[in-house]
């Protein structure tokens, strides 16, 4: 069944910066090969934790600069807000495109004032916790209401946007609207036909159902990293965002 076009999608995104590939891996040659092969399959990179502490981090945010591809640095900033202001600002001068910061109001607020032209996103609930997770760590709600109150407190705090599931983001635009950018992990297409791959991703969601929804962003990593034809399912998930965007008038 072919799944309604969303009335709800913020227009003035290209389709194809809508797909974000998680460049996941342990060193800089690594990063070099799969870009290389995804060649303009990808215009939007995601950097985190563990391309960070390889030592060459910077110098492949450079490089993607260099290519014209636009970066998103998913390092999770968590610290006193003096220090999370600093580092932000530090970001913003390597011309990250967005940045996310995982903490309170207070963090949230520091890095929104020291952003420059960088984009703020705030974590909400990762895709990798489900309910029990959320029950262990305190949280005395749902991940939905957990993501809800988490967005309208980064809005007022001055943030760009959020991360958070795509099955939250109905509710999300309801709340918010177009006021904040969503960026959505836990995806995982359906590619020839299969279902979804299992892993440690509890909410995930099709790029169909997530862009039907109001996603902006989707965060796509191991479907297209560990992928026989890499540059193959990226292109697959560039065809399953466009196919699900409105059609120009």
């Amino acid at each position: 069944m072919t799944e309604q076009k969303s009335t709800v999608i913020k227009p003035g995104i290209p389709s194809r910066e809508r797909l974000i590939f998680a460049l996941d891996v342990p060193d800089l040659d690594s990063a070099r090969r799969l870009v290389s092969q995804l060649g303009d399959a990808v215009v939007f990179y995601k950097l985190g934790l563990e391309m960070f502490l390889s030592g060459d981090y910077f110098r492949l945010a450079d490089e993607l600069r260099e290519q014209g591809k636009k970066i998103f640095a998913d390092l999770k900033l968590f610290d006193i807000p003096a220090t999370v202001a600093s580092a932000v600002r530090q970001l913003a001068r390597r011309r990250v495109d967005f940045c996310t910061v995982h903490g309170n109001d207070g963090m949230l607020k520091a890095a929104a004032e020291a952003k420059g032209d960088m984009r703020i996103l705030a974590v909400t609930a990762l895709t990798s916790l489900d309910q029990g997770d959320l029950d262990d760590l305190g949280f005395q709600c749902d991940a939905a209401a957990l993501v809800l109150s988490r967005a309208s407190r980064a809005l007022a705090v001055g943030c760009d946007g959020v991360v958070s599931s795509g099955l939250e983001v109905t509710a999300l635009r309801a709340s918010v609207d177009h006021a904040l950018i969503t960026v959505c992990p836990g995806i995982r297409p359906i590619l020839n036909d299969e279902s979804p791959a299992t892993d440690d991703q509890q909410r995930v969601i099709t790029p169909a159902r997530a862009i039907a929804a109001g996603a902006d962003y989707l965060v796509v990593g191991r479907p297209i990293r560990d992928a026989a034809d890499p540059r193959a399912a990226a292109e697959e998930i560039q065809r399953q965002i466009a196919t699900s965007l409105p059609s120009p008038m």
